[in-house]
């Protein structure tokens, strides 16, 4: 789907799942006809996962979280089903980490259809889909409106007011206590002839996109960019090749740089390292070329082959790392990039050329992440850590997936 389609659902249950390379909050909203929630009963999220006709299903990080709307058991006066997604990492924006709603059918699991947002940079949250019902007919629509305010900025536009902190104010002696709210950041309005509180409006759209495919042939990417490893209509890429070269900015100086890439599991678990001292891990699936001490030569320094149809369940994430075994820092090394090479072609797919140094001695390249449909991800990094080898590499991996 494209922002703004919409396709009739041709059964009454169908169930929302949304992913992406990082875990996600995920909830949804009742509205009226005038877009508004009646009550906390309408917003359904992890600490309230049961409303009218909506349920809330946690992956537990394994799996994608799901949102189940029965079109048959919504209540009269609601109209519209709306399904929201935020990284679970307070302040992470949605930039390079786009994520995929796919809309199912809940009986049988069989996909209806499928929408990612494009073009995120700042949004802190999303407004992925919405179910809605129109003339009498359920339909489902692609949204992909975001806010940069969070999940506060989607509550409050659907009429759920979000309490700041404030200094306490003397209750008046006729006051009735509030009622209890689902979550005590978020409360529906107490009374309608309360003022209500403005929309947020919706973060720009960045000016690049975030994903992109490999439909028209090789892709540069820029820092925090991701690419699909898809063809349109083309199988799913089995084997690539990860390419690392560098060059020493000052001849007469040997730099030794190793490439390194290791492999995680859905809990960010650290399930092995492929580099110099372990050339093949995982049985196999991922191989290392070997150590080159100095970067001198034209070509990939250092080549790491990863078996994608190969790979065990378990490992869902892949980060490719470079780092100064020799001690210099990155800031003396000219020309370092990486490049994703389909196997069986040698056809170069995707090249990221690191041109903003830092005086750091170890740097994450690029990652690759296994969506939920069997797909890869490869997104362009850059994030440099002070780290001389590759166990050094480990934590700051992890948490950047």
């Amino acid at each position: 789907m494209t922002p703004g389609s919409n396709i009739p659902l041709p059964v009454s249950r169908v169930t929302v799942d949304v992913t992406a390379p990082v875990r996600l909050d995920v909830s949804s909203l009742l509205l009226t006809a005038d877009g508004k929630v009646r009550s906390d009963d309408d917003f359904i999220f992890y600490n309230q996962p049961t409303g009218p006709g909506v349920t809330y299903r946690s992956g537990g990080g394994t799996a994608p979280d799901a949102i189940t709307v029965d079109t048959a058991a919504v209540p009269p006066g609601i109209e519209k089903i709306v399904v929201t997604a935020s990284p679970d990492a307070a302040g992470q924006s949605f930039q390079g980490i786009e994520p995929t709603a796919t809309i199912r059918n809940a009986a049988d699991n069989t996909v209806l259809a499928s929408f990612t947002p494009p073009r995120l940079g700042t949004e802190t949250a999303l407004v992925i889909v919405e179910i809605y019902l129109r003339n009498g007919v359920w339909k489902a629509r692609a949204v992909g409106q975001g806010y940069a305010n969070g999940l506060a900025g989607i509550a409050t536009d659907f009429g759920v007011s979000v309490e700041e902190p404030a200094p306490a104010a003397q209750p008046s002696p006729t006051a009735q206590p509030p009622a209890p709210a689902a979550d005590p950041r978020f409360s529906a309005p107490q009374s309608p002839a309360a003022p209500p509180v403005p929309p947020m409006p919706p973060a720009p759209p960045a000016a690049a996109p975030g994903k992109i495919n490999l439909d028209k042939g090789r892709v540069s990417l820029q820092k925090n960019q991701t690419v699909s490893l898809v063809k349109g209509g083309a199988p799913l890429l089995s084997k690539v090749q990860m390419g690392l070269g560098w060059e020493p900015a000052f001849r007469g100086k040997d730099i030794d740089l190793d490439a390194s890439v290791i492999a995680y599991g859905p809990q960010r678990n650290h399930i092995d390292s492929c580099y110099f001292g372990k050339l093949s891990i995982v049985n196999g699936a991922i191989k290392h070329s070997g150590d080159n001490l100095t970067g001198e030569g034209g070509g990939d320094d250092e080549v790491i082959t990863v078996d994608l149809g190969r790979l065990p369940q378990e490992v869902t994430g892949l980060v490719f790392t470079v780092n100064s075994f020799s001690g210099q820092k990155f800031t003396e090394v000219a020309k370092a990039y990486c490049r994703l090479i389909d196997a069986a072609s040698g056809e170069e797919l995707v090249r990221f050329d690191l041109t903003n140094a830092e005086a750091q001695t170890g740097v994450m390249m690029a990652k690759l992440i296994k969506q939920f449909s069997g797909e890869w991800d490869m997104t362009a990094m850059g994030n440099f850590v002070k780290s001389r080898t590759v166990r050094g590499m480990v934590k700051p991996a992890a948490e950047s997936l």
